[in-house]
């Protein structure tokens, strides 16, 4: 009998494990995901795009544009700090769904759960100096081999004739990943050209070591994980 308890014991979860897997869960809001996701950026305080060390002050970050040789494009005050962006912008989360289409953002925070959700997600979520978040707006990422002027050193290029960005090489197999993950968790239309464009920067740049302690630190945060990222961590 002692033996068979013993055998149960290791086959059984334990309540314990239970009740921890049970108290992760995502945010719930924007503001609570921002609150997490600078938890989760504490040892790594280095803006997304631009590698610009940032200096966190309470809920307010600063870049430190001298040192990264960040050159000011035109909007000096959103320069100048930290925003939280989203990869896969609000507007293509949302125009999906009816209440963007009854009064887009504002709406769908006030009326819809699921992009209350989709809008709080941490995977989708990365520190970027203000005027750059600013600058991509919600223009699709791209390549075309341009070259980058326009922000001194930092590697991105904004086309706003044609409402494209090209991101730096290194945040490119990143992007192609969250915009995987987001995709088919929440069931997102992505473009044949995007598909093709974001299979491609997978297998051409994997996965750095942050991206895939970032990737296990949202897991241990909420329960959630980016199943393309860990693919990609445990066969580099």
């Amino acid at each position: 009998m002692r033996a068979l308890i013993t055998a149960l014991l290791f086959i059984l979860p334990s309540p314990f494990v239970g009740a921890a897997q049970q108290s992760l869960k995502p945010p719930q809001s924007f503001s609570q995901a921002k609150r997490i996701a600078r938890q989760i950026y504490q040892d790594h305080p280095t803006s997304f795009y631009c590698n610009c060390a940032i200096t966190w002050n309470g809920r307010k970050g600063t870049p430190d544009l001298k040192a990264c040789q960040y050159k000011v494009r035109k909007q000096q005050k959103r320069a100048n700090r930290i925003e939280w962006e989203h990869l896969v912008p609000a507007s293509q989360l949302g125009n999906q769904l009816q209440c963007w289409q009854n009064g887009g953002r504002k709406n769908c925070v006030k009326t819809s759960a699921k992009f209350r959700k989709m809008e709080a997600d941490l995977h989708n979520l990365v520190p970027a100096i203000g005027e750059v978040n600013g600058d991509r707006s919600n223009y699709n990422f791209s390549e075309w081999n341009g070259k980058a002027t326009q922000y001194g050193q930092c590697q991105m290029i904004a086309d706003f004739k044609q409402r494209q960005v090209q991101p730096p090489e290194h945040t490119r197999g990143m992007i192609s990943r969250t915009y995987q993950y987001m995709a088919e968790v929440y069931h997102l239309t992505l473009s044949s050209q995007q598909q093709k464009l974001l299979r491609a920067w997978d297998i051409m740049y994997p996965p750095s070591q942050w991206e895939c302690h970032r990737n296990e630190k949202i897991t241990q945060q909420t329960g959630s994980y980016n199943h393309h990222t860990k693919a990609r961590c445990a066969n580099p």
